[in-house]
């Protein structure tokens, strides 16, 4: 396991079209008497194309499934300028059904080399954006076929994973391929030539924004010839020579921001592009050990020039780029959004700093450095809570992942920072959180409830979760056809459903049938999902009023089929200790029978003692245990081995068996992501 713990939406975005209005229409047309029929198929057309621009792609196609024309309406265009194919397998037999709707696609979002291979068959000629994630297994001849294939495209972000199979092959045919580029951000190359960087100086005039991060090697030399960036980006990168860059970079006529973060450059670097380049406004150098340990260096004699570094007070930074800067303090990311007279210029930096320190929070809080625990209090937690509201959904995705991460210390023992937890509570955290997983686009509905979900852990954010309204959030989004959404959300259940107190909300809220249809729903090849939901039904079933509810909504099979065929070792121990919590509540309920009489739940359980893996034998022991005490399993149990089976095995379940009284439900947290 990794520490990857792996909007306010109605406000317009650069994707969504400006719809005409319509004059013909009052407020009498929009809201009928009560009491009247509302024939829907009468709506404007533009009206119907707003309301579809509010759904994702599956509700759009639920929608226009309804009469004639909406479905004629549902392949408008100006819906199918934005793709996020993130949460789906695409291949290329679902890249050719929707075509037809991609002529005019401008942006797409797309994770894994799989789908990356099907980009080509939508032929989407007027493509501009391609941002792609899980990018590691992506190869020369994918990318050097996408980019051939799309001429105008302008921005192209491979990451954060690691682009390890991409060599300067590819990024040749990049420049070659993409003259009207402006923005190219790769990670994890393995090296960026001479040869390369020349390429694009060349052949993409309009490149201002460039981000190499964390290769192993750039070409210093080589970057101080891209006359035409902006933006450059290193952060991460090793093996750099920062001799070199400090005595070549500072000549870059246009550059205004550089991120150096996360690197070993010297304060002796530091100063000299500070001091001698004339466009330079900010240098961002968080988390550079080799400049912190200095404690002679000094930012205050660089006048007009802004340092964003752990050691000094990053809003007060950020706040010395407006011409007032009085009220600003923490809010100067919300205060800047909110300006009247907006500055092109501060604009630019600002969104781009947005993306640079999401990028760089993350990851530091992946590497989870020793002695920032301050900064993580002050600074770091209400950055990353700035940074939510932001008006890029890419920048607001990775402060919620942000946030699922800084609180976690030992995700293999689900052992968060209390304290950290608690200030992201303070800040008004859980309600932001919140109001992300409420949006319609999946991918912040899944970052947000990842990050409920690991802040859960510690029981005063689950009360204030609960009092927000955040059990009835996750047990709604529970039910998305989304697996990413359904399986974040499941996690946050199952951490809740630990406190005695939320046991019965989550069931009121629909959540128990919910985790039980998510089981039958992603059956087989959704490992994560299986275990969430199975987790948090075991934990539910510690209760005697929610087993029954769990029995109800037919968790019993669906428990036992886990059992039975799932080969994965977390949803195994997860399905029994459920099984086991299902049976431990004696002749109150009817479920230890109900399990017994489950065709096939008794073998799976006996064979499940028989596993490698402890926590599975411990787990499947507890429930054989338990199930014998009803008259009726205790005979099938002897038959199916189950006695030899309790004899043999080893823990803390099993030497429970000694005792003539069932082991008793126990609630448990599910690891971290």
């Amino acid at each position: 396991m990794n520490r990857r713990v792996r909007q306010k939406v109605a406000k317009k975005s650069k994707e969504q079209v400006e719809l005409p209005s319509n004059p013909e229409i009052g407020d009498a047309g929009l809201c009928p008497d009560s009491n009247e029929d509302v024939d829907w198929t009468s709506l404007p057309d533009d009206t119907v194309i707003q309301l579809f621009s509010c759904l994702n792609y599956r509700d759009r196609a639920s929608l226009s499934s309804t009469c004639k024309t909406w479905r004629v309406l549902g392949l408008s265009s100006c819906l199918w300028i934005s793709l996020d194919l993130r949460a789906h397998k695409c291949d290329p037999g679902m890249a050719v059904s929707l075509a037809s709707r991609c002529v005019n696609l401008q942006k797409i979002r797309f994770r894994g080399a799989e789908s990356a291979d099907a980009i080509i068959h939508l032929q989407a000629r007027n493509l501009r954006e391609i941002s792609g994630d899980y990018c590691r297994k992506i190869t020369d001849a994918t990318l050097s076929m996408i980019v051939a294939r799309h001429e105008a495209l302008e921005t192209l972000q491979l990451g954060p994973d690691f682009c390890e199979k991409v060599s300067s092959d590819a990024i040749k045919a990049i420049a070659f391929c993409c003259p009207k580029l402006k923005k190219l951000r790769l990670s994890g190359l393995r090296d960026v030539s001479v040869d390369v960087i020349n390429a694009l100086a060349k052949h993409c005039p309009n490149l201002i924004d460039i981000g190499f991060l964390d290769c192993l090697k750039v070409d210093e030399v080589a970057l101080g010839n891209v006359v035409s960036v902006h933006f450059l980006s290193v952060a991460g990168t090793s093996n750099m020579k920062w001799g070199v860059v400090s005595h070549l970079w500072h000549k870059l006529p246009k550059l205004i921001g550089l991120d150096v973060s996360r690197t070993d450059i010297e304060p002796s670097a530091v100063s000299r592009l500070l001091s001698l380049s004339p466009s330079l406004k900010v240098l961002c150098a968080m988390n550079c050990p080799v400049l912190e340990e200095d404690n002679t260096f000094s930012v205050n004699k660089y006048k007009g020039k802004l340092l964003l570094a752990l050691f000094n007070d990053i809003f007060e930074g950020l706040a010395s780029l407006f011409a007032d800067t009085t009220k600003m303090g923490k809010n100067v990311l919300l205060e800047w959004r909110n300006l009247k007279t907006k500055d092109k210029n501060v604009d630019e930096i600002m969104n781009w700093l947005e993306w640079i320190l999401s990028h760089t929070l993350l990851r530091t809080a992946e590497s989870n450095p020793q002695g920032l625990d301050v900064f993580w209090l002050k600074l770091g937690a209400p950055i990353l809570l700035s940074l939510m509201q932001s008006s890029q959904e890419e920048v607001q995705e990775r402060a919620a992942t942000g946030l699922a991460t800084f609180v976690v210390i030992d995700d293999e023992n689900a052992s968060i920072d209390c304290g950290r937890a608690e200030a992201v509570m303070r800040d008004g955290g859980i309600r932001l959180l919140l109001n992300l997983a409420k949006s319609w686009r999946e991918g912040l509905q899944s970052e947000a409830a990842k990050a409920i979900a690991n802040l859960s852990v510690n029981a005063n954010v689950a009360k204030a979760v609960a009092e927000e309204g955040g059990i009835e959030i996750l047990a709604g989004l529970a039910r998305s056809m989304n697996r990413l959404v359904a399986e974040e959300a499941a996690g946050g259940l199952w951490n809740l459903s630990v406190g005695e107190e939320h046991k019965g909300a989550i069931a009121e809220a629909g959540g128990v049938k919910a985790l039980v249809d998510l089981i039958f729903k992603w059956s087989s090849g959704s490992d994560g999902v299986l275990e969430r939901a199975a987790g948090a039904l075991a934990n539910l079933a510690a209760d005697d009023k929610c087993s029954m509810e769990v029995a109800l909504a037919g968790g019993v099979h669906a428990l036992v089929m886990l059992a039975r065929n799932c080969k994965f070792e977390g949803v195994q121990e997860q399905a029994a200790r459920a099984l086991a919590n299902l049976a431990a509540h004696g002749d109150s309920n009817s479920n230890n029978a109900a399990v017994g009489q489950e065709a096939g739940a008794l073998e799976a359980l006996v064979q499940l003692t028989r596993s490698l893996h402890e926590g599975v034998r411990q787990e499947a022991a507890g429930a054989l245990w338990n199930l014998s005490f009803d008259d009726r399993n205790r005979e099938a149990i002897a038959v199916a081995g189950g006695v030899e089976a309790l004899m043999v095995t080893e823990g803390n379940v099993a030497r429970r068996s000694l005792h003539l009284e069932p082991a008793s439900a126990t609630s448990q947290r599910p690891y971290l992501e």
